[in-house]
């Protein structure tokens, strides 16, 4: 790399000296070496030239007239711009004094006069190579230092993109451990956190004995409804609401958590009792039977809540918020909108329960459920028009179980379906059988009770079809018995489904009528062709004028609508009476049979209808 400005040329001398034959010996011999030379025959014109061009090396006579080698060497390394310019003192002296005097002021070599030219060459040729090597060291250390500031600017912005990187990835982490610990509609905490904090007052309480704390488990009550009814969007804003409310009820230092789909937790921190968690259920209710957070829709929500105390005797988090689950069940089936405190009767009940549904899973395989059946009798003519089936479990230990005891375990544990297809095709085996052998009962008919789970399969009319086809049967010998509880689960599915049924000319009984709301809507919308006075009305309408008054007003209304009707729980003889006056086509009742074991209604078919 050429480090000086003219590339022909090793550098500018600039030669300072009175004597001018010493200007020409030296400026021929440097010239020839390939230097540029400028010659000044004294300090001032010296410090002109440099002025206007600045040498690289001066050759710079000590003694001259006006003013000497050490006063223009001064003068030089008094300026910034010229104090680096190396300067080779010419003297004829030999004083070590003034050689001293020479370096001190700043110059680099001595060269004594006379002097002999090579000496001269040779001390000139080494101060231009060491500026030569100070000059390539300089610009290595400028290109060094720009490459080092480069690498430093790359690592900076590199740190920076680290650090960008590294605090956007903290803030994912943080995101992703919030996620895992919270719903994403509600930002409450999840089941996870819930438990988590759970356990740490067991812990809490394990330290200090008298410390309590309570759990809330909150259901609420029709949810299901609303999805169906007014769709999810709905649902969404509606759960939102209730853990926004939750949150206004309860302190700061407690925790509310949506521990999955309708069911939220509350964990009460350092009660003193178990009326605190009372008046926070009350103060729930109280504030949900205020509110209507769906807009346009006269709907206030309501909730069933389960309580449980935790203290020093509590070991898991997962069996208090287990037990807290039963009390809110408890609730429902007190009648929901209300709470209800665990204790040990409804943890044996739990665990009754749970057996219950244990085996419920092996009944079926085991050939353990059995078909009853009750007579319905044409009231006017007292022949038997045919029969209600009802299910019965014979468990191998405990004996003969209600269907209420098992039917909504059932259809809470999905077994229901399972149950209810069994039902029909033995009901209905059962049914050819008795035609078959009894030529006099050909029309006979029966009905079979559906559950409103079933009622959620839209392949529901496939099903019974064919089971109607398998058995020989004509679509109007089987009577579909349905209660209010179908048309609260999704119109949509139920509305098909009977439709389906309508056009396979299966008649559609409504069970239980008068009993639940009772919505005449359900009479007209749908393809009903038979209502089902509840029996809690028969038995009341002698003793008391409203009763005789509904029945009287279910029957005209049935007839109004081209309805037939069926009286349950028919039990005297005046009862009877009453329905036939009444124009009551159906009934059935002790007073007629009780619910009979196959072969005893079979019997029952032998010795009827004879003419």
């Amino acid at each position: 790399m050429n480090i000086f400005p003219q590339q022909s040329s090793l550098g500018t001398v600039l030669i300072v000296d009175d004597v001018l034959e010493n200007l020409d010996l030296l400026s021929q011999t440097l010239t020839s070496q390939g230097y540029q030379v400028r010659c000044a025959k004294n300090g001032y014109l010296a410090l002109m030239s440099i002025k206007h061009e600045l040498p690289d090396l001066i050759l710079l006579d000590i003694k001259m007239p006006g003013m000497n080698g050490y006063q223009v060497c001064q003068n030089l390394k008094e300026n910034y711009k010229t104090k680096d310019i190396p300067i080779i003192f010419l003297s004829s002296a030999y004083e070590t004094e003034e050689k001293i005097q020479a370096f001190a002021v700043g110059g680099v070599d001595y060269i004594t006069k006379p002097f002999e030219v090579a000496e001269v060459l040779a001390r000139v040729n080494t101060q231009m190579g060491l500026l030569k090597t100070q000059l390539e060291l300089k610009q290595l250390n400028q290109e060094l230092e720009k490459r080092i500031k480069r690498r430093t600017d790359e690592l900076e912005r590199l740190n920076q993109e680290l650090r960008l990187e590294n605090e956007e990835r903290k803030k994912i982490q943080e995101k992703l451990i919030y996620d895992a610990l919270h719903d994403s509609l509600t930002n409450l905490p999840n089941r996870t956190l819930f438990i988590d904090r759970v356990k740490m007052l067991i812990r809490h309480c394990h330290r200090f004995p008298s410390f309590q704390f309570a759990i809330l488990f909150i259901d609420l009550d029709r949810f299901k409804l609303i999805n169906d009814s007014l769709g999810h969007h709905a649902g969404d804003r509606l759960l939102v609401f209730c853990g926004q409310l939750f949150q206004k009820c309860v302190r700061e230092s407690d925790t509310v958590a949506r521990l999955g789909g309708d069911e939220f937790g509350i964990l009460l921190d350092n009660i003193s009792d178990v009326t605190h968690a009372i008046d926070t259920a009350e103060t729930i209710k109280m504030q949900l039977s205020k509110s209507s957070p769906l807009f346009n829709h006269h709907f206030s929500p309501s909730a069933s809540i389960g309580i449980v105390i935790g203290n020093y005797q509590c070991q898991n988090a997962t069996d208090l918020l287990r037990n807290a689950d039963i009390a809110m069940y408890r609730a429902k089936e007190m009648g929901k909108a209300r709470y209800a405190i665990f204790n040990q009767e409804l943890h044996q009940q739990a665990i009754q329960r749970l057996e219950i549904e244990s085996d419920l899973k092996k009944a079926l395989a085991f050939n353990e459920m059995l078909v009853y059946y009750q007579p319905i009798v044409e009231l006017q003519t007292k022949r038997l028009k045919g029969f209600e089936c009802l299910i019965r479990w014979q468990h191998p230990k405990k004996g003969l179980i209600s269907p209420l005891e098992f039917i909504p375990i059932a259809e809470e544990c999905g077994l229901i379906s399972s149950l209810g297809d069994w039902v029909l095709q033995e009901s209905c085996r059962q049914l050819k059988q008795w035609q078959t052998r009894y030529s006099h009962h050909s029309e006979l008919s029966i009905n079979v009770n559906f559950s409103p789970k079933q009622f959620e399969d839209i392949y529901l009319p496939q099903t019974i079809h064919n089971v109607l086809l398998d058995n020989e049967l004509e679509p109007h010998h089987l009577n579909i018995e349905i209660t209010e509880n179908v048309f609260l689960s999704n119109n949509i599915t139920v509305s098909k489904i009977l439709s389906q049924l309508d056009k396979l000319q299966i008649p559609i009984s409504l069970d239980d009528f008068g009993t639940g709301y009772s919505s005449l809507s359900y009479l007209h919308r749908f393809p009903i062709s038979v209502i089902k006075i509840d029996g809690s009305f028969i038995r009341q309408m002698q003793n008391h004028n409203k009763y005789l008054e509904i029945v009287k007003t279910i029957t005209t209304l049935g007839h109004t609508l081209g309805m037939k009707i069926i009286a349950e729980g028919i039990e005297t003889e005046r009862q009877l009476h009453t329905l036939q006056e009444l124009g009551c086509e159906f009934g059935q009742g002790y007073f007629f049979g009780k619910p009979l074991q196959a072969s005893v209604a079979e019997k029952l078919i032998q010795i009827s209808n004879k003419d």
